[in-house]
């Protein structure tokens, strides 16, 4: 037989158990939630979910905004054994529907403030029987009603390998997919990254700019801080500005601090106190690679180091990071215990120090594979090993340097040109808050790097600059050949530079 788990009942009620139950689970807009009154609320919609004949691994759609509303459905559906899925909120209705049919969810719980989506959602996503909102009475079941007892949220028999809940994965190819996770794998990312690198403990205040929906957010604001029985700091507004994440900082005095590099690149030029960040004793950055420019402008400005790393939805948070102890600006630093690093060639072997190659990672977090995507799954989840799609290379003393993503990777003049390397050195320029470089082909069907570059504020780029810039730091195969400025670049909810979008341009 298996051991019991349920992730729920490990995040959250033996926290009552353990007599945490007065300490505060959440802070979001300036009110404050105890554990006890987190489970109180997970249990109601346990019950709700339940009535509503949400069955054991049967999958429940979440298109929530940050809230304790989201914190509370999302256990309770693990609580109850289904399977929440978990969606941007701010995708159209139509693109919502398709992810949800695709995921043969029969039931939607929606922010309210998402409510105008849920007509063209649930035209695209027939089979869904039940809409809950989180206010008012624009879904088909109220949240009071859903909510009004506590009878029937007891916890259903699960274990570590049970079907966990599921999250929306497109990465940087616009093509949605599904990672299945298991209840285990919240505790492995935990004990791996949470533990052995930031040390967390109670008395942390978690806050973070990636929403719950993306698996850093999840983790960021959901796994890490309930694991230890610390404190969340939650804000729906989306997308949040530099202003708003300071004037939060400031009210709330975060101790971790976890980001991603475009938005530390737009603090760095906000117009915001010096001071905002002294409560945090480290900021963590993920989803693109930090470039050392960035990260030593916000340890100049802010007295905060950010530890770089690289994670994916796959493998649920970061598995190659920068420590305390150990930090190298412009790397992602070495494997976090628990996670084991290869990189390899074409044909899958492996690669000596400083030779480029793609990085393969297994640890147990991985997810189990993608829903319906048998093509995928062969190419992505090799034994235990996961193909990440990233171009690294690893020093002779431990540290992974990103390189791009295998698509991206351009050959320009029978040499490969890394998109990454030129951007960090476009963004090592004053004038320039942001850039992506791509491949276009010329008039004689030659392949040359494009630079697409988001001034900082109250500056002008001039190309000419730009182009002597790069004269004097890359080598020629390497420089752009053609600039294009722009006032911002595609991306996606997590801040990953969507360079087919600019390549189709």
């Amino acid at each position: 037989m298996h051991d019991t788990f349920n992730a729920c009942e490990w995040l959250l009620d033996r926290h009552i158990t353990e007599g945490r139950g007065g300490h505060t689970a959440v802070r979001c807009q300036g009110e404050s939630v105890s554990y006890a009154e987190v489970l109180e609320l997970t249990e109601a919609v346990a019950t709700g979910l339940r009535r509503l004949g949400l069955r054991p691994e049967e999958r429940v759609a979440l298109v929530m905004l940050d809230s304790v509303e989201y914190v509370a459905t999302f256990l309770a559906a693990l609580r109850i054994g289904a399977v929440p899925v978990l969606t941007n909120p701010l995708l159209p209705g139509r693109d919502l529907g398709v992810i949800i049919a695709d995921s043969r969810a029969r039931m939607i719980v929606a922010s309210d403030e998402r409510s105008s989506s849920i007509p063209d959602l649930c035209e695209g996503a027939p089979e869904v029987g039940h809409v809950v909102t989180t206010s008012g009475n624009s879904g088909t079941v109220s949240w009071a009603d859903f909510t009004e007892s506590t009878d029937d949220g007891g916890l259903h028999r699960t274990w570590a390998e049970s079907p966990g809940f599921w999250l929306c994965t497109s990465g940087t190819t616009g093509m949605p997919k599904l990672a299945m996770h298991r209840h285990g794998d919240l505790l492995a990312a935990f004990e791996a990254y949470a533990r052995n690198v930031l040390n967390v403990t109670e008395a942390d205040r978690f806050y973070s700019v990636g929403p719950m929906f993306h698996a850093y957010g999840l983790c960021n604001s959901v796994t890490y801080p309930f694991a230890v029985g610390a404190t969340s700091i939650l804000e729906p507004t989306r997308p949040p500005t530099p202003q708003l994440v300071a004037e939060i900082a400031s009210t709330e005095k975060p101790t971790l601090f976890f980001c991603i590099p475009t938005f530390l690149a737009a603090l760095n030029n906000a117009d915001i106190a010096g001071d905002t960040f002294s409560s945090v004793r480290y900021g963590i950055s993920a989803a693109e690679p930090l470039p050392a420019e960035t990260f030593e402008r916000f340890r100049e400005r802010y007295g905060v180091t950010v530890l770089d790393g690289i994670g994916s939805t796959e493998l649920l948070h970061i598995f190659l990071s920068n420590t305390p102890e150990h930090c190298r600006p412009g790397t992602s630093g070495v494997p976090v215990p628990g996670y084991e690093a290869r990189i390899v060639d074409e044909e899958g072997n492996d690669q000596p120090d400083n030779e480029l190659g793609q990085l393969l990672v297994r640890g147990e977090s991985a997810a189990t594979g993608y829903w319906c995507r048998t093509e995928m799954n062969r190419s992505t989840f090799l034994g235990d090993w996961i193909r990440t799609g990233d171009l690294y290379v690893r020093s002779s003393d431990g540290y992974y340097t990103y390189l791009g993503r295998a698509d991206d990777m351009m050959r320009i003049g029978g040499e490969w040109v890394s998109p990454a390397e030129v951007e960090a050195t476009l963004i090592e320029n004053e004038t320039v808050l942001e850039a992506a470089v791509v491949g276009e082909r010329d008039e004689g069907d030659i392949l040359r790097a494009v630079a697409y570059v988001v001034p900082t504020p109250d500056t002008e780029v001039d190309p000419d600059e730009l182009t002597e810039w790069c004269r004097t730091r890359l080598a020629g195969y390497k420089r752009p050949r053609r600039y294009e400025v722009v006032t911002d670049l595609p991306k996606t909810t997590t801040g990953k530079i969507q360079r087919y979008k600019l390549r189709s341009a």
